[in-house]
């Protein structure tokens, strides 16, 4: 469920449904318009990009919300646009200027119309240069050569080139940063995941919720919440003032930045506390936040500066690299890039796309026309189904002992199919083959589970949870002929996509079931 400004609660399917129904009606119509032909829903492959970092629950919840779609990671999909820029298509360094001029008059040759990423026969890849040393200790000299700056643009880490090419994509969006290590296969340009994605929900968000803090703090919780309640509009336009002040704030000028205060703000306020905002402004008593003379909530830089600060640090504190590559929508925020560079400058080079913003959007549509790019993924999660095994004295705790036609069994053994970080490429797959507990027993439930570790044994441990199940028919009215006591079941799992499939067959029959996996029920 979700709540509303005015507290009212709704299924958030519902909500997220009609959202993307609207924008899918949206975009038909303009290509409608602008082609001159009516475009039909069937006429388009609809891919829909989600963070690295969410887990099953919310791919699912988003697949249940629009049907017909592929799923694009967002850093793989930043990472796919990338290899076809040129080097005038990136935000320049301060110290860079100069090389990344823009083409004077009488060039013959545009300047920096250098490749971000070489080529390799005709696959626009990336690629490392040949023949070239570059020592460390000169990635942040000034003048550094052209070379050098078509070299280490994406934060290229050189190796071999039968490794291939490694970097770090940084994906600041507006509600979490994604940060993953990719590698660049040289012959084909696949993309290879090294290491799970990590980083959390350290989004442009987290200044906003810095700047209703101030507001709580300046005019008081109470009037706050009955604001958003009683004038749940006014509140949307107020945040939609801010936005725009937020992604024109920049270290490099002191100007201030004035927050423009809707008139349903000023005049629930002065019906509620009887008083003027300008009042509340001056008795908070902070020298860099005033109220213009224009009527505007008046920031100076430095306050601007601490409502991002909590943010900046939470991203800092997720970095832990040697080279990084800047995409999503707030990396556009001069604040976060000044930040990051002042920050690692002295350790790394940040490269940030001219169209920082659209990286994402640019590069799912790149997916949308080759899904199969992406070779090689790693797993988020630890899956497998729960089994009996034979029970081993000494190995397995007394309390799983369970006694079964004379047999000693070992229950709620968490039977691993994948292990979290384990690299699964496009298309792997895993069977294993089980046999029904009892012989002769008319259906056969498999339960599959889940765990964010690698050592989970059982599945009832702590961090283990249910997450669907495969339930084949064994009897056998209608077939003909006799079939075995004790069945074979086959269940396979296949992975290496962003969502995971899970199939059961019953080799004696040939009928197969696929798993109804559910993330989202608990």
């Amino acid at each position: 469920m979700i709540k509303a400004s005015n507290g009212k609660l709704m299924q958030a399917l519902s909500i997220f449904t009609h959202a993307l129904r609207f924008f899918k009606e949206h975009a038909l119509q303009e290509l409608s318009d602008q082609s001159s032909t009516k475009i039909l829903n069937e006429d388009v492959r609809w891919v829909i990009t989600v963070p690295a970092i969410w887990k099953a629950a919310a791919k699912q919840f988003m697949r249940q919300a629009a049907y017909n779609l592929l799923i694009a990671l967002e850093p793989e999909a930043a990472s796919i646009y990338v290899r076809r820029l040129r080097m005038h298509q990136l935000v320049p360094e301060r110290h860079a200027y100069k090389t990344l001029s823009p083409r004077k008059e009488g060039t013959p040759e545009p300047m920096n119309m250098d490749k971000v990423c070489d080529e390799m026969r005709n696959e626009p890849v990336v690629v490392p240069l040949k023949g070239v040393e570059v020592v460390g200790s000169e990635l942040n000299e000034p003048g550094s050569s052209g070379i050098r700056e078509v070299m280490f643009v994406m934060m290229i880490v050189m190796l071999s080139s039968l490794t291939g090419t490694r970097y770090i994509v940084i994906d600041c969006g507006g509600g979490t940063v994604d940060i993953t290590v990719h590698e660049m296969e040289s012959k084909y340009g696949n993309l290879h995941e090294l290491y799970k994605a990590t980083g959390g929900p350290y989004g442009s968000v987290g200044v906003d919720i810095e700047f209703e803090k101030l507001l709580v703090d300046i005019f008081g919780s109470d009037f706050m919440e009955a604001f958003k309640y009683k004038r749940p509009a006014g509140f949307v336009d107020l945040m939609i003032a801010f936005e725009s002040r937020k992604r024109a704030a920049t270290p490099y000028k002191n100007n201030p930045l004035n927050v423009s205060l809707p008139f349903s703000f000023i005049d629930y306020h002065k019906k509620f506390r009887n008083s003027q905002v300008e009042s509340a402004i001056r008795k908070y008593g902070d020298k860099d936040i005033r109220w213009s003379s224009q009527g505007m909530l008046r920031l100076n830089p430095e306050a601007m500066r601490r409502l991002f600060q909590p943010t900046l640090d939470r991203i800092k504190q997720s970095v832990d690299i040697r080279y990084m590559f800047l995409v999503g929508g707030f990396s556009e925020s001069q604040i976060l890039q000044h930040e990051l560079r002042r920050e690692f400058g002295h350790l790394l080079r940040i490269i940030i796309p001219q169209d920082v913003s659209l990286t994402i959007l640019k590069g799912a549509v790149c997916f949308g026309m080759d899904p199969t790019v992406v070779k090689l993924r790693k797993s988020r999660m630890t899956y497998g189904v729960g089994v009996l095994n034979r029970f081993v004295s000494g190995k397995h705790p007394r309390q799983k002992l369970v006694h079964k036609d004379g047999v000693d069994w070992c229950t709620d053994v968490f039977d691993k199919f994948v292990i979290t970080d384990q690299s699964v490429a496009l298309g792997d797959t895993t069977l294993r083959s089980y046999t029904p507990a009892k012989a002769g027993q008319k259906t056969s439930i498999i339960n599959i589970y889940c765990s964010e570790r690698s050592d989970s044994e059982f599945i009832t441990d702590r961090h283990v949870e249910r997450v669907g199940s495969l339930c084949l028919d064994l009897s056998h009215v209608q077939y003909g002929q006799a079939l075995p006591r004790r069945r074979e079941i086959q269940t396979r799992m296949i992975f290496g996509d962003t969502e995971i499939k899970v199939t059961a067959l019953d080799v004696a029959t040939g009928k197969c079931v696929r798993a109804a996996i559910d993330f989202l029920s608990k």
